[in-house]
């Protein structure tokens, strides 16, 4: 098992530590948590041949840059999720910059995490697509790229290295809830639009019947006396199972940006 994804301070990963341990005592899997702190390539977790319970973004399922199976994702406690397994991008710069839209930022210093990232890098170029045109092929006159994570986005924002970036919506509400003093002096100027978000994946040679009593534990999860005290330290309203097909959306977008020959963000 692993969060590292959304695991924000230690406090917060020791959230979803209880929680798993809840939803894999409920399953009836035996199953413990592995550390893997940042800056550890998150590829090289998700290729593991053990994995039972850990946080996969959508892109990469899509992408099948590691062979695993989606067990259930989260809903977040945020009005963009509507009650669904989904999530977006927030454009971040920041609190004193000057900028009003999105376009007032074209010219400056932006930034993205990895490639195989939908919110750091996918969503973000997909977003921009509405504004570039052959007369404006490159919106950004600096664009910094493998920053890897979100807080190294959310510290280069604050610190003036890049006047935006992208960061995963529902990280960037866990981080404002939990460390608000490295929120503080920044704002969302735009988001993206909604997408699939990651998920709890087990490994492809996992038995089918584990996961079908993952799955079965984590949409129950809400119902369960263990889980509002947890919800509200990780703002979730409960889990929602998922397939491999839901992330097919996000293929779509990689494939729009490819066919305008918008390879990365620029």
């Amino acid at each position: 098992m692993n969060a590292r994804m959304y695991a924000v301070t230690p406090a917060v990963e020791a959230a979803w530590r209880a929680l798993l341990g809840h939803v894999t005592r409920e399953a009836d899997v035996g199953l413990s948590y592995f550390p893997y702190p940042a800056p550890q390539p998150l590829e090289s977790l998700w290729a593991r041949a053990d994995l039972g319970a850990v946080f996969m973004c959508g892109y990469p399922i899509a992408l099948q840059l590691a062979k695993v199976w989606p067990i259930a994702a989260p809903i977040p406690r945020a009005a963009w999720a509507a009650g669904r397994p989904l999530y977006r991008t927030d454009l971040i710069v920041r609190e004193d910059a000057p900028y009003e839209r999105l376009e007032d930022t074209f010219g400056g210093r932006a930034g993205w995490t990895v490639e195989h990232s939908h919110s750091g890098f996918n969503a973000f170029r997909h977003h921009l697509l509405a504004y570039r045109t052959p007369q404006r092929p490159a919106l950004y006159a600096q664009m910094t790229g493998n920053l890897v994570t979100a807080r190294n986005v959310l510290d280069a924002v604050r610190s003036g290295k890049l006047d935006i970036g992208p960061l995963d919506a529902y990280w960037h509400l866990l981080i404002a809830r939990h460390a608000p003093e490295l929120t503080a002096g920044v704002r969302v100027l735009a988001s993206t639009s909604v997408a699939p978000r990651p998920a709890f994946v087990a490994a492809a040679g996992a038995p089918a019947e584990m996961l079908a009593r993952l799955r079965a534990a984590f949409v129950a999860a809400a119902g369960r006396a263990w889980f509002p005290p947890l919800a509200d330290l990780l703002l979730l309203d409960g889990f929602a199972a998922i397939s491999e097909d839901a992330f097919a959306p996000l293929l779509e977008w990689d494939r729009e940006a490819r066919a305008a020959g918008f390879e990365r963000p620029a």
